[in-house]
């Protein structure tokens, strides 16, 4: 099935190559050298005036490259009736090009199964039937069913019922995690186990995958300036090339020299290689969850001399986390935690989950729960009252008393500028819950690599406290960092920084849009960060891992390196070649298939990014 599509796609080097042996029988075997000839020669005809005509093409609109040099080939080999060298001529070309179409096929395979992946239709809620509809057709509000097994269709929020979810595509996370009611979902994860009813908030074109998607193709159409780059060493190996085979003639005053020196000349290394390179590497990106959205991304970053990270979201979690509980008034820690929890399990506050997170057990459900959004919670518990909020929650509805035997520790902790939960049991204060953000794990070690990638700087902006991110600074590692920061000022830092080095920004919020779009290379915490900062990004980051920056920075490395290795082996194995030839040490047909020998070999090498 693989070569039938193949050989479908590109006809012109099976044509090429029968040619050629089917003469190559008439001319040895069965002793009928003019048969022979006559068959090399339609070869030729048929098979270069495909490739001349589009060369023509090409220059008629300004492209003038390499293929110009197998386009003199295939002409002159045609004036001196050398039919067997320029059907191998023809036979290097276009099998040099089908071959890259074929590497092109195969390294965009994840991407491409990354669009096959997309979900197709959904279930529909109508009146106490289901209907199933293209996914195209889904309206913001829509009432979906999804079963056992099914892709999300859109974008929602779960209305009833509950299931196991994989995110493994979007977020990169290995196990399934547990959804229910009011919890948000997104398109392209599948549903584990459980039937559940979700509202559509988003259509298709607005989901989360489909955005992916679009990502992805922006990547594949993109050409990319190491591209650009490859077609400018072309442009001066023709003229370099055309020098030398008349060179060749003035020392052989041999015609089938300046045939020699075209034969060899052909550099399709140059050409096909390179872009096969770039796009490879933006394949395996992807494999990793790192779309790069073109071939300038893929090569920026990786010669990135200053990383600038955000703080919150991006080197932390950007999710409270209960740091420390300190009981007073003679309570105890795990009493207080516990029962703090069975009040908080009620509240939809973020605050109120970390707390309910730390606890990890079966909690007792209170009465009365009373809550004060964004300030505090009322609730009974085993015959007290609890009170739980700000120090100016509990001060409005207990009084200044309920301090009595805590100001000192009050004041200890509120000189740390963290933030504080206060809880207070049957209006005195029995405890402080101190609640910070967690850095990320991996991240010294992520800072140590960036280094040894050739990162000379690394800096770390927030618009946190200055205390705060400069305990975050220490435990990360970084030596750089500015805090208290407006988004307008983190664009003049990357803006200055910028003026210096080629400068890399790493970020996850609506307000880091601005910074990632002014820096050299833009790399948004595509997998929970918001959509504002991934469309603002040269490159997503579809695991929430902000370790895959440094990959990132290896793949890039990588990829060019094989793409410069390819230019200049084959620029240079066709120069010597042209240098041998133009003394008469080569002859057309040798030449041709020597240069085909140099063709496949480098288009090869650039496969390795895979």
């Amino acid at each position: 099935m693989r070569l039938s599509n193949f050989l479908k796609n590109d006809p012109l080097p099976l044509l090429a190559l029968t040619g050629l042996i089917v003469g190559l029988i008439f001319y040895l075997p069965l002793h009928r050298p003019e048969v022979g000839h006559w068959i090399w020669l339609a070869t030729l005809v048929v098979g270069g005036v495909p490739i001349v005509y589009q060369t023509l093409k090409g220059m008629l609109r300004g492209r003038f490259a390499s293929d110009i040099v197998a386009m003199l080939a295939i002409l002159t080999a045609l004036i001196m009736d050398e039919a067997f060298a320029g059907a191998v001529v023809v036979l290097m070309q276009s099998g040099g090009e089908a071959l890259e179409s074929y590497g092109l096929r195969r390294a965009s395979y994840s991407l491409e199964a990354l669009l096959k992946r997309a979900p197709r239709f959904a279930f529909r809620k109508q009146e106490g039937t289901l209907h199933q509809i293209d996914v195209k057709e889904v309206r913001v509000g829509d009432i979906l069913m999804v079963r056992p097994g099914d892709l999300i269709p859109v974008d929602g929020t779960i209305l009833s019922g509950s299931a196991e979810i994989d995110e493994a595509a979007l977020t990169g996370e290995p196990l399934p995690r547990s959804k229910t009611s009011n919890d948000a979902v997104f398109s392209g994860m599948i549903d584990v186990n459980g039937v559940f009813e979700m509202r559509a908030d988003k259509t298709s074109e607005q989901s989360q995958y489909q955005k992916i998607v679009e990502l992805v193709r922006k990547a594949q159409l993109e050409k990319a300036p190491i591209q650009r780059l490859a077609d400018r060493y072309a442009i001066f190996f023709t003229p370099l090339a055309l020098a030398i085979s008349v060179l060749g003639y003035l020392i052989t005053h041999d015609a089938t020299t300046v045939l020699a020196v075209l034969v060899v000349a052909t550099p399709c290394p140059l050409i096909l290689a390179t872009p096969l390179a770039i796009l490879c590497g933006i394949n395996q990106s992807a494999k990793s969850g790192i779309i790069v959205k073109g071939g300038a991304p893929m090569e920026q970053v990786g010669n990135t001399k200053i990383a600038v990270f955000d703080k919150t979201g991006t080197i932390t979690y950007g999710t409270p986390f209960v740091e420390e509980i300190v009981p007073l008034n003679h309570e105890s820690a795990d009493d207080l935690l516990y029962q703090t929890a069975c009040i908080e399990q009620l509240s939809s506050h973020s605050i109120a989950k970390a707390v309910v997170e730390k606890a990890g057990k079966k909690l007792r459900v209170p009465q009365g729960f009373q809550e004060s959004p964004g300030r505090g919670v009322e609730a009974d518990l085993d015959g007290a009252h609890f009170t739980i909020g700000s120090y100016a929650f509990l001060e409005e509805k207990l009084g200044a008393k309920c301090y009595v035997n805590c100001e000192e520790a009050i004041q200890r902790y509120f000189a740390q500028e963290k933030l504080l939960v206060f809880i207070a049991k049957n209006a005195l204060c029995v405890g402080i819950f101190v609640i910070s953000d967690r850095i990320r794990p991996g991240i010294p070690t992520l800072i140590e690599k960036l280094h040894t990638l050739g990162v000379k700087e690394v800096v770390m902006l927030t618009g946190d406290s200055q205390k705060n991110a400069a305990l975050i600074a220490k435990e990360a590692g970084i030596q750089n960092f500015k805090a208290e920061l407006l988004p307008e000022q983190k664009v003049d830092i990357v803006a200055k920084l910028k003026e210096r080095a080629n400068v890399t920004m790493i970020g996850d919020g609506i307000n880091d849009a601005p910074a990632l779009a002014t820096a050299t290379t833009g790399i948004a915490m595509g997998a929970l960060g918001s959509a504002i900062s991934a469309e603002s990004a040269d490159i997503v980051l579809l695991v929430d891992d902000v370790t895959k920056v440094g990959e990132a920075i290896a793949i890039s490395q990588r990829t060019i390196h094989i793409a410069k290795e390819s230019i200049f082996i084959g620029m240079g194995l066709s120069l010597l070649l042209m240098i041998i030839a133009s003394f008469g040490l080569i002859v057309p047909p040798v030449g041709a298939m020597l240069q085909e020998v140099i063709d496949f070999a480098v288009i090869l090498n650039a496969l390795r990014v895979r």
